[in-house]
């Protein structure tokens, strides 16, 4: 059996593997990946494993964000510390989980209920597992910020840009306003949709609604204009055009 482990806790990993050898010698961890980039690019490259091993909290995201990239069709054992709601969600859909911290009989039980799932079984599971990992993505509608003493729940769809400036990141709303956030513009950019939202450059990820014009700037790139004042211009290099245009057109389709 052909396991992949997505942890980025390295203790964790270590305990995970060890439990492995302990009650399935057999068992070859092919990989063990710590982000959801890393995950995604590993799946794009490489075969379907038997099983995946995958902690929820990631250090770039949650991990359901790996089912918004790629598609999984091994079937899926999470692990997590206590979080009731992910608890609920597994029970649920019967998605098999392993709480923190692991132990040998938890593994051993996952193990043998994957052994008993026929091949209808597993294609059953993992969509099961797309399904619940879709919702999950979906519960991701607003930030909680923190303004002095009160945390403020920031909508995703109120959002126009995001920035980063000397190791500070922030988001500005379609009125204007501006928020601390306490997440990297790599982490964002995995909880942002897609299609809504696009990472300009490395100082900004902007809102598709807040897109006012674009201009030609020097050397083939783009200046891109927001409705709402920017704290510096916000340019497009020439590599990363075509791909800016695409999504560009796919949200405002040509007639």
């Amino acid at each position: 059996m052909k396991v992949v482990i997505i942890e980025d806790e390295t203790a964790a990993a270590l305990n995970l593997k060890s439990i492995l050898r302990q009650v399935a010698p057999s068992v070859e961890v092919v990989a063990e990946l710590e982000s959801v980039a890393e995950s995604v690019e590993w799946f794009e490259t490489h075969a379907s494993p038997d099983l995946v091993l995958m902690d929820i909290h990631l250090a770039d995201g949650e991990s359901f964000r790996i089912f918004d990239r790629v598609s999984v069709t091994a079937p899926v054992v999470f692990t997590t510390a206590y979080d009731q709601y992910a608890l609920e969600a597994f029970r649920v859909n019967s998605i098999d989980y392993l709480l923190k911290p692991i132990k040998e009989e938890d593994v051993r039980r996952a193990l043998d209920k994957l052994r008993r799932l026929s091949e209808l079984d597993r294609n059953r599971y993992s969509e099961r597992v797309e399904r619940m990992a879709a919702r999950a993505n979906e519960q991701q509608q607003a930030f909680l910020v923190r303004m002095r003493d009160k945390l403020i729940p920031l909508r995703r769809e109120d959002i126009a840009y995001c920035h980063t400036s000397a190791e500070r990141v922030s988001a500005c709303t379609l009125d204007g306003k501006t928020y601390p956030l306490d997440k990297p513009l790599e982490v964002l950019q995995t909880l942002l949709p897609p299609g809504e939202f696009f990472r300009a450059n490395r100082q900004f990820i902007i809102a598709r609604r807040a897109v006012n014009d674009i201009s030609v700037w020097f050397g083939s790139r783009l200046s891109v204009r927001l409705c709402v004042e920017t704290p510096e211009r916000i340019i497009i290099s020439k590599a990363r055009v075509p791909e800016f245009k695409r999504w560009l057109t796919a949200v405002h389709p040509v007639d």
